[in-house]
């Protein structure tokens, strides 16, 4: 069979670029550097005024973008961190986007990707074999998950963000010039640029940098009144469902472990430019009697297990704000009221452009005639990637072609917009009869976003669980940097293709 689902176009296309990308105010603030890295910091900041962007010779409060530098294998003090003291040393009022570039010899970069690799084969993680320079001594746990989840090169990743205290890296691999390099960010991307060609190697390193940076964040929520009372939220179905969901997906495996800043590095006291933890992905539910969508709160704020979720862990979202900033949410009398995930809007957004169905009572809750609800019941975002897929079960809903070769992510209203158009052309969702009761796309660099579909004889996320069990859904560790094709195998799944990543 020859039949594939893939998202393909030539890199240096301009079809293959954003069409809301900003105009940015950038500078370079060198550190610690090999002569190659200053002289690749010179050409990306040449490369960014040749597309238009503000060059800017010290950052003020106008900055998008502070390019600085570091040595591989020499942790950098926080305090001479930009992440940390960028708005003290310049006087700025805000925090600039910051990314350091690191040098790398591909010698080094081999041996440090076979050490990794060689300390990932033992059964548990051994202190002393991830024992880096500069990390806090319970590193390990989080190197040894993250090695798990993405092979030796996420593990590496870890290491150099944790030395360089900066989440935003460009890794240069090569001894005299860039041979290759890889960008990496909080959620763990580590996409591979060519170095061959040095036209299109900055200037796609620049475009990747200006898509980042121009990803507005869809965070700012807002809470009305009046509140849920306790006696309506006790009698809510929704609540319990999310707690087995959470219960059922993470006896399969689905949530990936919290990354804690604490487990890496040593710092006395985090400040606003970075949370301690960062949360797993996040999950939500339509709950048909109130119209409201159920979601699971952000980890930034506080340590979160999606698997073993309380009624504390949840948020109520009631709408979109009109200036498209994040969610409106409704508290709940006798609950913290967390904030919810940065995924809540996407969540909420994708839904606008998609039918309504009619659902007749299910909850037991005694509802008189029918009531409009999203087609979309539950949706499930998180660091994972699909390996397979029964197209007659499950419906593969691709992202425009541009976001595979310049991605976006989290919390961004970049990739809420990604995910709304994606369903929003899904024909499983266009046409609430279609057989196909999930749909799922995916997020390069980054991990999935499944929608399910209603079904009145099953619990919410049931659908998907079975999915998984079935193998009708198979979900798996890689998640794909750029590209993803599927293509169609002789058992009658689509099979992804394309692994391209270093194990």
């Amino acid at each position: 069979m020859n039949v594939e689902l893939t998202t393909k176009g030539i890199l240096n296309s301009s079809k293959l670029t954003h069409d809301w990308v900003e105009r940015l105010h950038v500078c370079y603030v060198p550190g610690p550097s090999t002569e190659m890295t200053a002289e690749v910091a010179d050409r990306l900041m040449a490369g960014f005024g040749e597309q238009n962007h503000v060059v800017q010779d010290r950052p003020d409060d106008g900055t998008d973008l502070v390019l600085t530098s570091a040595l591989f294998g020499q942790p950098l003090n926080w305090r001479k961190s930009l992440l940390f003291n960028a708005r003290r040393r310049f006087k700025l009022n805000k925090f600039p986007g910051i990314c350091t570039l690191v040098h790398i010899t591909p010698n080094e970069f081999e041996a440090n990707i076979e050490r990794l690799r060689r300390a990932l084969s033992t059964p548990t993680p051994t202190p002393e074999k991830f024992a880096f320079p500069g990390l806090a001594s319970k590193a390990h746990l989080t190197l040894y998950e993250q090695g798990k989840r993405g092979g030796p090169i996420l593990s590496l990743e870890r290491v150099i963000q944790a030395q360089t205290m900066c989440l935003r890296v460009l890794l240069l691999v090569g001894d005299d010039s860039p041979e290759e390099a890889y960008l990496f960010d909080l959620v763990g991307a580590h996409p591979r640029i060519d170095g061959s060609a040095e036209t299109f190697f900055y200037g796609d390193i620049v475009q990747r940098l200006t898509t980042a940076l121009s990803s507005g964040d869809v965070t700012e929520n807002e809470a009305v009144v009046p509140p849920i009372s306790k006696a309506v939220w006790t009698r809510m179905s929704t609540p319990g469902a999310m707690k087995k969901a959470g219960r059922e997906l993470d006896k399969r495996g689905f949530f990936t472990q919290m990354v804690v800043i604490d487990n890496m590095i040593d710092v006395p006291a985090l400040n606003d430019a970075i949370a301690n933890q960062y949360s797993e992905g996040c999950y939500s539910t339509w709950d048909p009697d109130l119209g409201v969508l159920v979601a699971t709160i952000t980890g930034s704020a506080r340590p979160v297990s999606k698997g073993e979720i309380s009624d504390n862990e949840l948020a109520v979202i009631v709408g979109i704000q009109s200036n498209k900033l994040g969610v409106i949410t409704r508290p709940v009398d006798g609950l913290m009221n967390s904030p919810p995930s940065s995924e809540a809007f996407e969540m909420m957004d994708m839904d606008g452009d998609l039918p309504k169905v009619s659902l007749s009572d299910i909850s037991g809750n005694g509802r008189t005639g029918t009531v409009s609800v999203p087609v979309a019941r539950s949706k499930l975002h998180g660091h994972r990637g699909v390996g397979a897929f029964d197209p007659g079960k499950v419906a593969y809903a691709p992202l425009e072609d541009a976001y595979y070769h310049y991605p976006v992510s989290c919390g961004s209203a970049a990739q809420a917009r990604a995910i709304k158009r994606a369903f929003s052309n899904c024909e499983a969702l266009r046409h609430p009869g279609d057989p196909r009761k999930i749909a799922f796309t995916i997020l390069p660099g980054h991990g999935l976003f499944i929608a399910e579909k209603w079904d009145e004889a099953k619990r919410p996320f049931q659908l998907i669980w079975e999915a998984m069990d079935s193998g009708a859904l198979q979900i798996e560790s890689y998640v794909p940097q750029g590209e993803v094709n599927f293509k169609l195998a002789d058992d009658g799944l689509y099979r992804l293709a394309n692994r391209q990543y270093i194990n």
